[in-house]
């Protein structure tokens, strides 16, 4: 029988990782329309194939800036609780954690530290609605066995 000691919970934002693919595609696609369409223009400006080139290796790049709103992740378990932000990373264990929380009009969760310090959980986000509450409640599941034993 599973219980709450030995299992390990992930949870990724949902709606922003779909938006950002559909972003991520867009962007690609103008890019390279308009790097098609640079080599013809009747203003005077010579451009050659490296500028268009160029163009769409810029979509590509602001396609995978867009792609790295969706990558946020938190992992959880016994020990303690990874959380993945946009750039960063981080481990904490729960006797470090005070509380999991969600306070009324933030976009997502957050751990509460000790000092007055927390860490925002980017992959809980309020506009993934029972997602968002499944996750926060799998996750103060998980701190309240660790810190109970």
């Amino acid at each position: 029988m599973s219980t709450a000691v030995d299992k390990t919970v992930e949870f990724r934002p949902k709606r922003i990782r779909r938006v950002t693919a559909v972003c991520a595609v867009g962007l690609v696609a103008v890019f390279t329309a308009v790097g098609l369409l640079l080599g013809d223009t009747p203003t005077g400006v010579i451009f050659r194939v490296s500028d268009q080139i160029a163009m769409v290796c810029l979509g590509v790049l602001l396609a995978g800036g867009v792609l790295l709103l969706g990558r946020p992740r938190v992992r959880a378990d016994a020990e303690g609780v990874e959380v993945r932000n946009v750039v960063t990373a981080s481990r904490y264990s729960w006797q470090d954690v005070l509380h999991v929380s969600f306070p009324d009009g933030a976009s997502w969760a957050r751990l509460e530290l000790p000092d007055d310090e927390y860490v925002s959980v980017m992959a809980v986000q309020a506009v993934d609605r029972e997602h968002a509450v499944a996750a926060v409640r799998a996750l103060r599941e998980l701190h309240k066995a660790a810190t109970a034993r």
